[in-house]
C-alpha cells in the first residue's frame, strides 16, 4: 500500500511464462490482481504450446479485464515454449519502469509488489527477490514442499529455508528495474535452466546490487507427481553444472553433495553386491539420515504426507545429482559460446 497518497508509486509490468499451466494459471493471476499496490499494473502472459486448456484460460483472463484500466491481461506467442525466450518477449511487449517475474504455478503474497518496490528504493538494487514457500495441495505435494523448505533438501539457500535479508548472488523470480534489463539485454535464451542466476550474474558485474529480503514471499505449487520432480530436479543438476563450467569459482560444497551422494552411493551397492555386506552401509547410512530428517520437517502434517518426505529428498537428491554428473561438456561450450558481457550503465 502506498502509505503518502501524495507520493506517485511507479508502474509495473507482471510477467509470466506458462506452458501447460491450467492448474494453476487463473489463481496466480488473480493473485496478481489482488495486489495492494496503488500504481498502475498491466500482466503479460507469455504462451507456450500447451497441451492443456492453459489458452483457453488466457484468453479467459484477458477478455475478464478489458475494461480494468489497472490491471490488464494481456497475451504473447512463445512458439519455442522455452521460459528464456518467454521472459524476453514479455518484457518487450511490457512498457512499465518495474517488471515483476512470477511463474504460473506461483501465487503473490498480498503485499509483494508494494514490498518490493519499497525495496528497490530504500537499497538502490536492480533486482530484489525473497522466499519461494512451497506449498502443497494433496500429501505428495505437503511432503514435497516439506522437503523443498527444510536444510536436509536444499541446503542452506535462504530463498528455500529464510534468513536475514542480505546481498546476493540471485533470488527467486525477481522483481526488477527496466533500465537494468534493457541494459543487459534481457535474458540468455541459452540457458533453459539457471536463466536467472546468469542475468543476475550480469547485473552483477555490471556493479549491480541484487538484494534478497525475507519480507517477501511467493506460494509455490510442487510438482504433482515423482516423475514430474525427477525430471526437475535432473534439469537442475544439469544446469548447474553448466553454471559451473560457465562461471569458475560459482560452485560449493552445498552442489556438491547430491553428485557426491550418488557416487558413493552407488559405490556402497556395487562393493556390498560383489566384496563385502560393509558396503551397504553407505546406502544405509543415506536412508537413516533421511528418514531422520524428515521427521522435523514433517512437524504438523498428515501421516500419509510425512511417510513421503524421505521419498521426496530421495528424488530430490539423487535426481540432482544424476543430472549433474551426465551434464554434457558440449551443452557448456555451447552455452559459454553465446556468453554475453555485463554492459556497464552508460555516464
Amino acid at each position: 500500500m502506498n502509505a503518502n497518497p501524495d507520493v506517485q508509486l511507479p508502474a509495473v509490468s507482471v510477467i509470466m511464462p506458462v506452458l501447460n499451466e491450467e492448474r494453476h494459471l487463473r489463481g496466480a493471476v488473480q493473485a496478481i490482481l489482488a495486489q495492494e499496490y496503488a500504481g498502475e499494473m498491466e500482466v503479460v502472459i507469455a504462451l507456450g504450446p500447451s497441451t492443456d486448456r492453459t489458452d483457453e484460460i488466457a484468453a479467459e483472463l484477458v477478455r475478464d479485464t478489458a475494461s480494468n484500466q489497472n490491471g490488464r491481461v494481456h497475451t504473447v506467442p512463445n512458439p519455442t515454449g522455452r521460459t528464456p525466450a518467454a521472459l524476453n518477449a514479455a518484457i518487450k511487449a511490457s512498457r512499465h519502469p518495474i517488471v515483476v517475474r512470477v511463474d504460473g504455478h506461483g501465487m503473490l503474497s498480498p503485499n509483494y509488489i508494494a514490498t518490493a518496490v519499497r525495496l528497490l528504493q530504500e537499497t538502490g538494487a536492480q533486482n530484489v527477490g525473497g522466499i519461494m514457500h512451497a506449498e502443497g495441495e494433496n500429501d505428495w505435494e505437503h511432503a514435497v514442499a516439506a522437503a523443498m523448505t527444510s536444510k536436509i533438501g536444499v541446503g542452506n539457500a535462504v530463498f528455500h529455508t529464510g534468513g536475514a535479508a542480505c546481498q546476493a548472488e540471485t533470488v527467486y523470480l525477481g522483481v526488477f528495474r527496466r533500465e537494468a534489463l534493457e541494459q543487459q539485454g534481457g535474458y540468455n535464451e541459452e540457458f533453459i535452466r539457471a536463466q536467472d542466476w546468469e542475468l543476475n550474474f550480469r547485473i552483477r558485474e555490471a556493479g549491480g546490487l541484487i538484494w534478497f529480503s525475507p519480507e517477501l514471499k511467493v506460494s509455490y505449487r510442487p510438482r504433482p507427481s515423482m516423475k514430474a520432480l525427477a525430471k526437475q530436479y535432473k534439469d537442475y543438476g544439469r544446469w548447474r553444472h553448466v553454471v559451473a563450467r560457465y562461471h569458475e569459482g560459482s560452485i560449493n560444497l552445498r552442489y556438491l553433495a547430491p553428485p557426491t551422494a550418488v557416487c558413493a552411493i552407488a559405490a556402497g551397492l556395487v562393493v556390498g553386491a560383489a566384496l563385502t555386506p560393509w558396503g551397504f552401509v553407505i546406502p544405509g547410512g543415506y536412508l537413516a539420515a533421511i528418514v531422520l530428517g524428515s521427521l522435523p520437517a514433517g512437524k504438523g502434517l498428515p501421516l500419509k504426507a510425512r511417510l513421503q518426505i524421505p521419498v521426496a529428498l530421495a528424488t530430490m537428491h539423487m535426481s540432482w545429482g544424476w543430472g549433474f554428473l551426465t551434464s554434457p561438456r558440449a551443452l557448456a561450450k555451447k552455452v559459454i559460446a553465446s556468453r554475453r558481457p555485463a554492459v556497464l550503465a552508460s555516464n
